[in-house]
């Protein structure tokens, strides 16, 4: 049976998903970096070797249960996403002189009347918010289009925050919604994104059912010209009144005189018209446009569409100087998105978490580099580096499923453990694991090893991006913005 979910159900899921970051019994989220080797194309499917694309090619991640558990594998650190960090966003939409922009109706995608050709935008969009309705303009106020003088080119920005309509000298008529404040521009405009919010100023003057444009959809003919006025909007509101302007006995201009309230739908009959003064007209047909629940400009994160939920997450160099959970000492390619994951068998608080594994070690000879094989003989464990703190003696090392990086030639992974010697392979470098108490970011243990501080294979993982490397810097910031839309 034919069937849609609406917009609703989208903005639904967004306010949820939103509102998970600041429950009081909400989910806790971390953005994870991770992947510092090198991604290789294998022809190989088993469990130890994987078709990955190039650094400048990632494949796309395949969604099924082993990206439940691969992204654990390799990840380097997680960092809390918090309640600020999260808002509500739309597509970015500057606002460029000699563009056409598309207005705002409440028919998009209905069939119209009197025939079978659906509703559509001037661009050609048939529902709303894939129509290029609103702007975002160079003083950072966005605006939505309600009238685009008969589908003719924008040459005059909208200037103003005034909460009435707003005309220009190009015939365009626009409403002022809200203004990107400084932290949102720092935080939440991407090239193709921007946040959306209500304007509490806005919203308390928005007129429920009130009807501000009516258009021209069949001028009719043989009417007598002249201004007619008095003609009532008909529906289900009130006090709604337009004008009507016949030129050469057909209808060219439409003013609404009073706007009403109450309106879910109207219309304006070719009799009405006729009443009024225009007499012989035949075939006029004037689109009554509905505004949106409360009026324009009461919710605009409902009326713009924000069904995407963007974050927003800075890595400032090693992020804790104490822990130095976010390495500097390696590039990384992928990113994901934890929902609720543990640490120490416990759900995860802090605001960093360390990922990887690490071995304090003595005695060492030569210098273990970034992303070399590391191996135990004794035990046959296989790791990859990540960094050498050669003034600690921490080795840090990650273990994948996959050959060279985590398992042996026969497919098994085995832990480092006991004080037996770890060798890199790409060097001379090698050390034997400390049989002290140590302590490693804040973790204390013993015989030399340290687990990640957060547990792999615990909570969801909802997002993973396979990109191209990004190197890091202790003097460094990445921000990273992720847009997830439903």
């Amino acid at each position: 049976m034919p069937a849609i979910i609406t917009d609703r159900f989208r903005i639904h899921n967004s306010e949820q998903f939103s509102e998970a970051f600041s429950e009081a019994s909400g989910n806790t989220f971390y953005l994870g970096i991770g992947r510092p080797q090198a991604f290789a194309t294998s022809t190989r499917g088993d469990a130890r070797t994987n078709n990955e694309g190039t650094d400048l090619s990632p494949i796309t991640p395949a969604d099924n249960v082993n990206s439940q558990h691969f992204p654990f594998d390799d990840m380097l650190a997680a960092k809390k996403i918090t309640s600020t960090d999260v808002t509500f966003a739309v597509p970015r939409r500057n606002w460029t002189t000699g563009t056409t922009y598309d207005i705002y109706r409440h028919d998009y995608g209905e069939y119209q009347t009197g025939n079978t050709t659906v509703q559509t935008a001037n661009g050609g969009a048939s529902t709303l918010h894939d129509a290029s309705f609103y702007v975002l303009t160079t003083a950072r106020n966005v605006y939505k289009c309600l009238d685009n003088d008969g589908n003719t080119a924008s040459t005059v920005e909208p200037t103003g925050t005034d909460v009435t309509i707003i005309s220009t000298a190009d015939g365009y008529k626009w409403k002022y919604m809200y203004t990107l404040s400084a932290s949102q521009q720092a935080n939440f405009l991407s090239t193709d994104f921007m946040a959306v919010e209500t304007n509490s100023t806005v919203s308390s003057a928005a007129v429920d059912g009130a009807i501000n444009v009516c258009k021209i959809k069949t001028a009719g003919s043989g009417g007598t010209d002249g201004t007619h006025t008095g003609i009532a909007i008909r529906g289900d509101g009130s006090s709604g009144t337009v004008s009507v302007t016949v030129t050469s006995g057909a209808v060219t201009a439409v003013t609404v005189t009073n706007a009403g309230t109450g309106y879910t739908f109207g219309t304006i009959s070719n009799a009405q018209i006729v009443s009024a003064g225009a007499t012989g007209l035949t075939g006029a047909e004037i689109d009554v446009i509905i505004e949106p629940k409360g009026g324009h400009g009461f919710n605009a994160v409902e009326e713009l569409g924000g069904f995407y939920v963007m974050m927003n997450t800075s890595l400032e160099g090693t992020e804790s100087s104490n822990t130095s959970d976010f390495t500097t000492a390696n590039d990384f390619r992928k990113i994901s998105l934890l929902r609720d994951p543990n640490s120490g068998g416990s759900a995860a608080t802090s605001t960093t978490l360390r990922a990887t594994k690490a071995i304090n070690l003595s005695g060492v000879t030569g210098t273990f580099t970034v992303d070399e094989e590391i191996n135990q003989a004794s035990t046959g464990a296989v790791g990859k580096v990540v960094e050498w703190d050669s003034v600690n003696s921490i080795l840090y090392y990650i273990q994948t499923r996959h050959v060279n990086e985590g398992i042996d030639s026969n497919g098994n992974l085995t832990a480092f453990s006991g004080q037996n010697v770890v060798t890199g392979q790409s060097s001379s470098a090698n050390g034997t694991p400390t049989t002290t108490t140590s302590t490693i970011n804040s973790q204390v243990f013993a015989s030399g090893y340290s687990s990640a501080e957060i547990d792999a294979d615990s909570g969801d993982i909802l997002y993973i991006e396979n990109r191209a490397p990004i190197t890091r810097a202790s003097d460094q910031t990445e921000n990273i913005k992720l847009v997830i839309e439903f």
